[in-house]
């Protein structure tokens, strides 16, 4: 059992560390549950009581495997990493990661979406420092990875093998893999080829890169729902090459001009942003106006979708579902998604039953919803129960 390792304002876990290196002892992982497991999650049974508000919280309440206190699902508080560094990944990149939590916990890797968007200090959120050892990395080109925005060498197979060399220079023999969005599709991407360095899997927001789907959002489907925020992309394409606005906006992504790439780069952005949640967020909005910020999403996003996400074929990911079946793994879809619409949450859990699948009924794209943050929580939180029983 691991033994939980309580943080606080004093504690080593909230001091970030200049050795890049460290490699804190593990413990040995648990054994994995048996192929095709389930029904992780139970639930207390609803009580007939005099004080109804209190019967329906705990009647709600989803239990751990112990059977003695609900899971939780509420976001854990701010953390500071314990250790940060640079990982040179090839002869042009070089990748950002980061730790924190327990030094001696539960490895899981959190993989970031776009591809391009990088990072941040909300991300570590999703799981409880005390269980997990959390690894955090920017994406080539994306966040504090360096160059900028670099398209060269950036494609997903590469992707795939700097997880796996961030694995190794982390001393990690094998970890739990969460990733939301073009997180998700990463996430399957790096599980199927290498399934032996995986102890369970959370998902978010499924993008499987088909045609299907890039055509939903960048040729017109999405904009059915949002006329506004599509107007302005589809505007700042002329008439005659808007029959494909992805192949149109890399045309302008990649033009030598860079005043033309950032205007591309801000429109191609803010598209994504006013549409990836239920209600809009000026939060999330503002990130569209970050000349670096989306400069590195719009480039990169659409360098990976010009070219397909790199996979030999657009039902790639699901055809390889035999080789992650055996992995304990959740699905985590918002059912208004106009992002990555629910169409592919569905055909991932019709081809793989055997990871739970929750639809939150309120929620859109973004993890940071209430209800789409709440089961991200929870799944970790069942996935921890395994470890710990």
């Amino acid at each position: 059992m691991i033994r939980p390792l309580r943080v606080t304002s004093a504690s080593p876990l909230l001091r970030r560390s200049c050795c890049s290196s460290l490699t804190p002892p593990l413990l040995p992982r648990p054994p994995r549950p048996a192929a095709g497991r389930r029904g992780l999650g139970c639930h207390l049974l609803r009580r007939r009581c005099c004080c109804s508000s209190v019967a329906a919280a705990f009647s709600a309440a989803p239990m751990d495997l112990s059977g003695q206190q609900p899971l939780r699902k509420d976001l854990y508080p701010h953390i500071e990493p314990f250790d940060s560094g640079f990982l040179k990944v090839s002869g042009v990149h070089t990748i950002y990661y980061e730790q924190s939590g327990n030094p001696q916990g539960h490895p899981v890797v959190f993989l970031h979406g776009g591809p391009g968007a990088g990072t941040s200090p909300g991300n570590r959120r999703f799981f409880d420092p005390e269980f997990f050892r959390i690894v955090l990395f920017d994406q080539r080109g994306a966040g504090r990875s360096t160059p900028h925005a670099c398209l060269e060498e950036n494609s997903t197979l590469d992707l795939v093998a700097d997880i796996e060399k961030l694995r190794q220079h982390l001393g990690i023999p094998e970890w739990q893999v969460f990733g939301g969005s073009w997180g998700s599709t990463l996430a399957l991407a790096y599980s199927q080829t290498h399934p032996d360095k995986v102890t369970g899997i959370v998902l978010r927001g499924i993008f499987l890169l088909r045609k299907k789907e890039l055509d939903w959002f960048y040729e017109g489907g999405a904009a059915a729902i949002f006329p506004d925020a599509w107007e302005p992309f589809r505007d700042f394409i002329p008439e005659d090459e808007r029959n494909c606005f992805i192949a149109a906006y890399n045309k302008r992504l990649t033009s030598s001009d860079a005043d033309v790439q950032a205007e591309a780069a801000k429109r191609w952005t803010m598209w994504e942003m006013m549409t990836a949640h239920l209600i809009q967020n000026n939060e999330n909005i503002k990130r569209g106006e970050d000349d670096k910020f989306s400069l590195a999403f719009a480039r990169i996003e659409n360098h990976y979708f010009v070219n397909k996400g790199f996979l030999p074929s657009d039902s790639h990911l699901l055809d390889n579902v035999d080789k992650i079946r055996h992995i304990k793994a959740f699905i985590v879809q918002g059912r208004y998604d106009v992002c990555c619409p629910m169409m592919s949450a569905w055909d991932l859990h019709k081809a793989w039953p055997e990871a739970e699948f929750k639809v939150v009924p309120d929620a859109g794209h973004s993890a940071n919803e209430v209800g789409v943050a709440a089961e991200l929580v929870s799944a970790n939180e069942k996935l921890k129960s395994m470890w710990t029983k």
